[in-house]
């Protein structure tokens, strides 16, 4: 396994701190737990703080279990998807929290692990499930969805514009055996887009793997519920950082936050209306990318975007 290397590790904590010094017994929630790395340094950094660690990759919640047990009693490891947010805050006895990170998309240990069937460029069963427990796998999908379901996912979650052709190669393949294989799947992908299309942008198979990853693991309709919960599990000062690596989950977040920050008070009316007032601030005015040289240390940096918004009125 490559080393693990948290994104924008240091600016995440820098965001956090207002919330987490406000108050004696500060909570904070790390949706996306993945290895553990924000959520090390947050317990680190803070010895009165109680850290909640969600991910519904049974995998890398036991390998963040372990790195963590110096935490015991401190980090709090749930098996969850992250849109049940409330019910995990609530379950552990807690009303509000202080602040929430997301960390969205795919980890570093699900593309390095092969067996994952995450990779495009690794031979591997074509599965990618974040929790292999449960749910249908990419195989179950591209061999069962109809040719309009295929085509919508590829372009609604891979912005692919060439998802007829590739959804009607799979649906040729498929009539004659099962498509299983990652490998096989890329390269039907980049034999259907035209050669003129492959010179640029990198593997052709990369959106077809991204519609699939998403449609698979409901990603970004997990996003569009967890992020209100979020929002209204904050106290006030809390903040909410997010991540994200793809613009179909900071669209969403970008979206949310504008709303959220927009008074209701008609235009023209000279003073606010106190019940219509926004109750929630933007942190950071746009969003904020890693620097070049954390880009250069960690590639997977190169496509972050960083927003933050903070509760301001209950």
């Amino acid at each position: 396994m490559a080393k693990h290397i948290s994104v924008m590790l240091d600016r995440c904590i820098d965001l956090l701190t207002p919330s987490i010094q406000a108050t004696q017994n500060p909570v904070v929630v790390d949706a996306t737990l993945g290895l553990g790395g924000h959520s090390e340094a947050l317990l680190e950094k803070f010895p009165q703080l109680t850290l909640i660690g969600i991910d519904r990759d049974p995998e890398a919640l036991a390998l963040a279990t372990a790195r963590l047990s110096k935490y015991a009693g401190r980090f709090l490891p749930v098996h969850a998807v992250y849109d049940e947010i409330l019910e995990v805050i609530t379950s552990l006895g807690f009303k509000k929290v202080n602040g929430i990170l997301f960390d969205l998309g795919i980890s570093s240990m699900q593309v390095d692990e092969s067996e994952r069937g995450f990779s495009y460029s690794i031979e591997a069963p074509l599965d990618m499930r974040m929790d292999r427990s449960q749910g249908q796998s990419a195989a179950d999908l591209v061999n069962n969805a109809s040719r309009d379901e295929l085509i919508r996912i590829l372009r609604q979650y891979g912005e692919e514009r060439f998802a007829p052709r590739i959804v009607d190669a799979i649906i040729r393949e498929r009539e004659l055996k099962p498509l299983n294989s990652t490998s096989f799947l890329a390269e039907l992908v980049k034999e259907n887009i035209p050669a003129a299309t492959r010179r640029t942008g990198g593997n052709p198979a990369k959106r077809t793997f991204q519609a699939l990853r998403i449609a698979v693991n409901d990603e970004l309709g997990a996003l569009t519920r967890a992020l209100p919960d979020s929002m209204s599990a904050l106290v006030v000062g809390g903040r909410l950082v997010v991540m994200s690596f793809q613009s179909l989950e900071d669209k969403i977040v970008k979206e949310l936050f504008v709303k959220s920050t927009t008074s209701g008070t008609p235009r023209g009316l000279p003073v606010e209306i106190p019940e219509l007032a926004a109750k929630f601030a933007l942190v950071i005015k746009s969003s904020e990318k890693a620097t070049d040289s954390e880009v250069e240390t960690n590639p997977r940096a190169q496509s972050v975007r960083l927003r933050a918004i903070e509760r301001r009125a209950a």
